[in-house]
């Protein structure tokens, strides 16, 4: 028996059941048009939701950036890694989203795995919403916490969970603000209220939500008129609606000084580019002051669900950027995708394990970039896909 045979073994498996995934480059910056093995397309795959990750200031702004305080922050953040600018900007995200305290991150992959594995043991219970990020899944199955699901949204099976632990004394609760897959929000206010009810902690992973929702941009939460500051751990991403990269933890300044001091992700890693955090201080004021751009983005929101609900389109119940289209089986995802593609629209099939089997879909994002017509079109040819599928 050869060593490791199961990696050829499980690929093969992956290609059979029509899950395989590979990498295609795209040349070029982020846009309304991307341009992949030399032919372009309208860009309906993007977290990109407000149009910053190839702005022009922004773009300005990360060279200035790299003049001011260079390109490479040298170390981690606890040696010579923590620059000026690093403080100066999490000053500046802490009054924007009115929180007490930031940790920064490389990602949001990082940040929710070094969470869990810092405040959770086997004598504490997690408990996550089922349709949760692979990042909070993993760390929590990774972990040795005692973890349970909840129906997602289900507000009455995470009632009846608390209730049932009630002799456990550390009780984290996880949710999304915006599922990344699906669309649709959580009810925090309701979260919140368990949470409070049951000795728990909440922490909300807003990646979806920040920049794009509440006033100001300022989220999930402000959305639905919780303050950040309400919830002891809100998490969010700088790669999607911000269009940089990197991430964040907040909280209270004890649990920041906690991470700092006992979290082995944060302690060990080099810091984030100073010129990339200084470049994240200014997409974060783009995003808080220019209100235009979510405007814009809802009207584009309004415009596809409408359009698509007429032509008898299966969409999910999201009224956020991602807007999926229900088609069920992981081969007639692709196609459909092949199809999009045939016509010029490059949007991704979503297939299991990323979505419950028998739920694989096409994942449209819609950002600032889009015009009208852009939706008009998408819209007719995922028709056209459709019915050319289905005869």
């Amino acid at each position: 028996m050869m060593a490791f045979s199961f990696i050829s073994e499980q690929l093969a498996q992956q290609k059979q059941q029509h899950l395989h995934r590979s990498s295609v480059p795209v040349e070029g910056k982020q846009s309304r048009y991307i341009t992949v093995n030399g032919k372009q397309y309208l860009n309906f795959s993007s977290n990109d939701y407000l149009g910053l990750a190839s702005d022009p200031a922004l773009i300005k702004a990360w060279q200035k950036g790299a003049d001011l305080f260079g390109i490479g922050s040298g170390g981690s953040y606890l040696v010579t890694g923590y620059n000026q600018v690093h403080h100066d900007v999490t000053q500046q995200l802490q009054q924007w989203l009115g929180v007490n305290a930031i940790a920064l991150f490389s990602s949001g992959y990082s940040a929710n795995q070094a969470i869990i594995k810092l405040l959770l043991s086997k004598n504490d219970l997690l408990i996550q919403d089922k349709l949760n990020h692979a990042s909070l899944m993993e760390a929590g199955m990774n972990s040795p916490v005692k973890m349970q699901r909840f129906k997602h949204n289900d507000m009455q099976q995470l009632t009846s969970i608390l209730q049932a632990n009630t002799e456990i004394k550390n009780k984290l609760v996880i949710s999304e603000g915006v599922f990344s897959m699906d669309g649709d929000r959580s009810p925090i206010q309701l979260l919140k209220q368990q949470c409070q009810q049951n000795n728990a902690w909440l922490m909300i992973d807003d990646a979806h939500g920040l920049g794009v929702l509440g006033k100001n941009g300022a989220g999930s939460l402000a959305e639905q008129e919780v303050s950040n500051n309400d919830v002891e751990i809100y998490m969010a991403t700088f790669g999607k609606a911000l269009g940089v990269g990197g991430a964040f933890v907040s909280g209270s300044n004890e649990l920041i000084d906690y991470i700092n001091n006992f979290s082995k992700p944060y302690i060990y890693t080099t810091g984030l580019p100073p010129a990339m955090v200084y470049c994240i201080g200014e997409a974060a004021k783009l995003a808080e002051t220019q209100q235009w751009r979510r405007d814009h983005l809802n009207e584009l929101i309004q415009h596809f669900r409408l359009l698509a609900t007429q032509l008898d389109i299966p969409l999910m119940s999201s009224t956020t950027a991602i807007q999926p289209v229900l088609i069920g089986q992981s081969d007639q995802a692709i196609k459909m995708s092949q199809l999009l593609k045939e016509s010029g629209i490059y949007t991704t099939a979503i297939r299991p394990p990323t979505v419950p089997n028998n739920t694989a879909r096409l994942r449209i994002t819609l950002t600032v970039n889009h015009q009208k017509q852009d939706i008009e079109f998408l819209v007719q040819q995922i028709k056209q896909a459709l019915d050319a599928y289905n005869n």
